[in-house]
């Protein structure tokens, strides 16, 4: 696969991935049974599937390695914590509706973070433009 092709691919599922999180949000804060549709459920994960793999073939590619080069590595862990406040966020629990909404927006501002260093190619992200 092309590099130009690979690339496209993984924005492309990158502005999927965080327009479904985004809405799953959404539905999470207003309550709505449709957070439990089948599709609601499995698209993310067929999504984010070829997000990852697309990211693997870029870092193939270009030679470029998590924990080689400190953008990349801040990707990942970034990636991480994103994960984790989206489980907080969307998994069904006990917890209350104020946490799941924080961990909720923390999540997209992790999102942000990943997306702005994937830019710049910097650890700072979006900082490095102040």
């Amino acid at each position: 696969m092309s590099y130009a092709l690979l690339k496209a691919v993984h924005v492309t599922c990158v502005a999927l991935s965080g327009t479904g999180f985004f809405l799953r949000g959404l539905l999470m804060l207003s309550g709505s049974p449709w957070l439990a549709a089948r599709p609601v459920k499995i698209l993310p994960h067929v999504v984010d599937s070829v997000l990852l793999a697309s990211a693997a073939g870029l870092a193939l590619t270009l030679h470029q390695y998590p924990f080689v080069h400190a953008w990349l590595t801040a990707k990942v862990l970034g990636l991480l914590a994103y994960i984790l406040l989206g489980m907080l966020a969307l998994r069904p629990s006990a917890r209350s509706i104020r946490l799941r909404g924080a961990a909720w927006l923390s999540a997209l501002l992790v999102f942000a973070y990943i997306v702005s260093v994937a830019l710049s190619r910097d650890v700072r992200g979006a900082m490095i433009w102040l």
